[in-house]
């Protein structure tokens, strides 16, 4: 039997995920592991969410959908950008996907052809230069180089170095937390307007920032493609649910596609999406857990000798700088997993130049588990 593999699957594993299935093996042993590895909120979909999925259950009724979602979960998403951000978004531009994932599949096979060139910044999350490079799109790395977020000076330069196609980028981001600022997110979305270059804006840490209100890439125009999900702020992860606000000309390419990749998002879920919206007293207390665990890493981070690479504005990350106690993430990773019991995701998953001097902290868990992984962390460093 001949097994064929290509060569666009010969991208860069998910390192945190490997972390995931080590910790899990050493709980399956019986080891006390904290788990402070990937980007999942620790509790659960909101009460009135998972009746609205019981009572679908109930009813019996669930199937496929509109590829474009259910027009009642447009309709509040719709909403959703009138109450929180104070922008008219028409429910005929959002499409309802299986997750972020299926959106940035759908945002990349609609708008670029292979070999085109799509700007990213490093640090970023590595399925953003996975997933483009598994699609034979050329991959622009942008070194932020400590300046937390990107600006249109750095996709200019970019630009000029050799034209790019696209740009995507994350507000907060995956890893550091950084938010880019109002005025500066409007520069880049004017310059890439003028360069031509196609914006993707990653918000799916909306709702998640400690410092200053959301300001979502779509304020400055309705020619960017905005990318959603119900996973962080609303603590939906496993429900596998997210949108995207796209302009008009890409609503039919996007759900061309996504009817012979996808069909449909899963019913159950998008019914119980529709009432997320109504869940925001409850998710904001959950917020404000996330807000005391970041003061205790905030404060001490620093002083276990784990400087902050970037402040940590939004989302529920740290990333924080391991050289002065190794050169290698990866190994830091193993050690302080084998020997502390604490699961931490090495930088290289999301730099591959620089990574192997940063670790990424999630701070999604209870106030006691991020107590224990510090005080873990202090007496083994």
């Amino acid at each position: 039997m001949v097994v064929a593999i290509s060569r666009r699957s010969e991208v860069e594993p998910f390192h945190a995920m490997d972390v995931l299935a080590e910790a899990n093996r050493l709980r399956a042993q019986g080891h006390p592991v904290v788990s402070l590895a990937v980007g999942q909120p620790s509790d659960p979909a909101p009460a009135v969410v998972r009746q609205a999925a019981a009572d679908a259950i109930a009813a019996g009724k669930i199937g496929y959908t509109d590829s474009l979602g259910l027009p009642a979960l447009r309709e509040a998403i719709a909403a959703h950008y009138a109450d929180h951000y104070g922008i008219e978004v028409p429910a005929a531009r959002i499409a309802v996907t299986t997750g972020s994932s299926a959106g940035f599949n759908l945002a990349f096979l609609a708008m670029f052809d292979p070999g085109d060139r799509v700007a990213i910044t490093a640090p970023g999350y590595p399925a953003y230069r996975n997933v483009l490079t598994a699609l034979g799109l050329e991959v622009v790395e942008i070194r932020l180089d400590g300046e937390g977020a990107l600006t249109a000076d750095h996709l200019e330069r970019a630009h000029r170095e050799k034209p790019l196609k696209g740009v995507l980028f994350a507000s907060p981001a995956n890893p550091t937390g950084a938010v880019i600022p109002p005025e500066t997110l409007r520069g880049i979305v004017e310059a890439a307007r003028a360069m031509g270059i196609a914006v993707i804006s990653d918000e799916i840490y909306h709702r998640l920032a400690y410092t200053a209100p959301d300001a979502t890439a779509l304020a400055f125009g309705d020619d960017v493609t905005v990318i959603n999900s119900f996973s962080k702020y609303y603590c939906m992860t496993g429900w596998r649910i997210g949108w995207m606000v796209l302009p008009e000309a890409l609503v039919r390419p996007v759900e061309r596609v996504a009817q012979s990749l996808y069909i449909s998002a899963p019913e159950i879920s998008q019914a119980a999406a529709i009432r997320a919206f109504e869940a925001g007293a409850e998710l904001d207390r959950v917020k404000e857990r996330y807000r005391v665990n970041r003061a205790l890493l905030a404060d001490a981070l620093p002083q276990i000798g784990l400087p902050l690479a970037a402040p940590m504005d939004g989302a529920f990350y740290a990333y924080c700088d391991v050289s002065r106690h190794s050169n290698d993430s990866m190994d830091f990773a193993q050690r302080l997993l084998k020997e502390c019991h604490v699961a931490a995701t090495p930088g290289l998953d999301f730099d591959l130049a620089e990574g192997h001097r940063f670790l990424r902290l999630s701070y999604a868990g209870s106030e006691a588990e991020i107590s224990t992984a510090i005080e873990r962390l202090r007496a083994w460093l």
